[in-house]
């Protein structure tokens, strides 16, 4: 309970509370959309560099190939189970239920960042290779929700953009998304740099980390609570199932963590992937193949629910399952 608490006290997560009860006081405080982009591209930039610089030090690891194998298989898969619990549950139409799946099944990169920050704060580090996993489990979980989606309105004799997945916009959207082009291009330059090379650039992407994710962790507790204020189409059972969702998919991914031999912030990091939604990638790809999906609706649920919950409860809920394992 002790490692529980103190995750809760975290600054970094204590930032995100503090941009959530700004928001939901009304006040005015506001980080400029150009310096949290900014932000947001150091933050990616830095995971890759430095998970980069530790592959290239500690060479190829058997497990990271195992672990890879069944982030793919995860990331495909996981949407296939919301698809049925958001169809049956959250009453959703089979358009939007493939949408939303595709969420459940894919990453949320600023979770990622967030969690690893807390388990190296309290002295539990990942390996350096999960941000190579983290960019594996991108796209599967976007493929996955199409094809559910497609399936369903060539059922109703429909085409819509679903038909058209294999569109060069919607690939373009998936494979060139900016923060993965970015997360992986900093991971194989890390790799190509090696420790020597990072050297003299460590300062800027190590020692400076923690106190920008603060900021960006306030900018993004303020972005959800206002997403959460503008829920229209969000009901009871859809807002459990934000909720009840990652913590299913995280006990799926602790089960398959300790299956192949993952321990202590490694098997965290890997949960923690599982259990996360993505609002970046996933959004932008649905936008393009299923524009008759609610939008906000997959919004509110992956941003406004979900990310709240896995940074303030989920992450130290994780771990301590990790730790009991352990």
């Amino acid at each position: 309970m002790s490692e529980i608490l103190s995750t809760l006290l975290s600054p970094v997560i204590l930032f995100f509370v503090l941009g959530a009860v700004a928001s939901f006081a009304r006040s005015d405080l506001a980080i400029p959309e150009s310096i949290s982009k900014g932000m947001s591209l150091y933050l990616m930039a830095a995971i890759g560099l430095k998970g980069g610089v530790e592959v290239a030090n500690a060479g190829l690891d058997p497990l990271m190939l195992k672990a890879g194998a069944a982030g793919l298989a995860l990331s495909f898969g996981l949407p296939f189970i919301s698809f049925i619990l958001l169809r049956r549950i959250g009453g959703l139409n089979a358009v939007s239920a493939g949408a939303v799946a595709a969420h459940y099944g894919s990453v949320s990169v600023v979770t990622f960042v967030t969690g690893v920050a807390v388990l190296q704060g309290n002295g539990t580090p990942t390996a350096g290779w999960m941000v190579a996993i983290l960019a594996l489990m991108e796209t599967p979980a976007i493929i996955a929700g199409l094809l559910l989606a497609r399936g369903s309105l060539a059922g109703m004799g429909q085409t819509g953009n679903a038909e058209g997945f294999g569109q060069h916009s919607v690939w373009r959207e998936v494979l060139l998304n900016g923060p993965v082009v970015l997360l992986v291009g900093s991971f194989l330059i890390g790799i190509a740099s090696g420790k020597e090379g990072f050297a003299p650039v460590s300062f800027f992407f190590t020692d400076l980390f923690r106190g920008v994710l603060c900021l960006f962790l306030l900018d993004m507790g303020l972005l959800a609570a206002r997403r959460l204020r503008e829920a229209r189409t969000l009901t009871v059972p859809l807002a459990l199932l934000a909720i009840a969702l990652p913590v299913l998919n995280g006990a799926i991914g602790l089960a398959i963590a300790v299956l192949i031999g993952l321990t202590g912030g490694t098997a965290t990091a890997f949960v923690i992937l599982c259990a996360s939604a993505s609002y970046i990638a996933v959004p932008a790809a649905m936008r393009l193949a299923l524009p008759d999906a609610d939008a906000g609706l997959y919004l509110a649920m992956s941003l406004a629910i979900t990310f709240p919950f896995n940074i303030i409860l989920g992450i130290p809920l994780y771990a301590w399952a990790v730790a009991q394992l352990g």
